[in-house]
């Protein structure tokens, strides 16, 4: 997965895209501030599934900074948090559908034998680990939280 964004950074630099390679460089940067984490934490290196969560969270940082933008006004930076965000998308799996995402997660809670609340995190954290990157987690929260009560 590194190899792929370092790759694109590469393109992005002999075509001179400008947000593109910033965007490139910002991706680079989080994961290597996980990577030396990790390092500290006794781990070498970092999986594509956790690259994946990283991927995962700068999408989700930016739509809250479009949210924002588009409230003050600053509809500029809200395209600029989109074109970046289109990028980031570039390298994620396809997302889910509401009706997979909620699929899964009937799955999941059925196959974990959930019956409360309690049984929550757990759930979750299967979801993650099996559909990184590829699911709305915000949304199966939710629907964890309707099939759990």
């Amino acid at each position: 997965m590194r190899e792929k964004i370092n790759a694109a950074l590469k393109a992005a630099i002999k075509a001179q895209e400008k947000r593109r390679m910033s965007t490139l460089r910002l991706i680079n940067a989080a994961i290597e501030d996980r990577v030396i984490a990790a390092r500290s934490g006794g781990q070498d290196g970092l999986s594509d599934t956790q690259i994946l969560e990283i991927l995962a969270k700068m999408v989700k940082q930016r739509r809250e900074s479009i949210e924002a933008y588009e409230n003050a006004g600053r509809l500029e930076l809200a395209q600029q948090e989109q074109e970046e965000i289109d990028i980031i998308q570039t390298f994620m799996p396809e997302q889910m559908a509401e009706k997979e995402t909620r699929a899964a997660c009937e799955a999941v809670v059925s196959e974990m034998g959930g019956e409360s609340l309690r049984d929550m995190g757990r759930i979750m954290s299967a979801l993650k680990e099996r559909y990184a990157g590829q699911m709305d987690f915000g949304k199966a929260s939710q629907i964890v939280k309707e099939l759990l009560k």
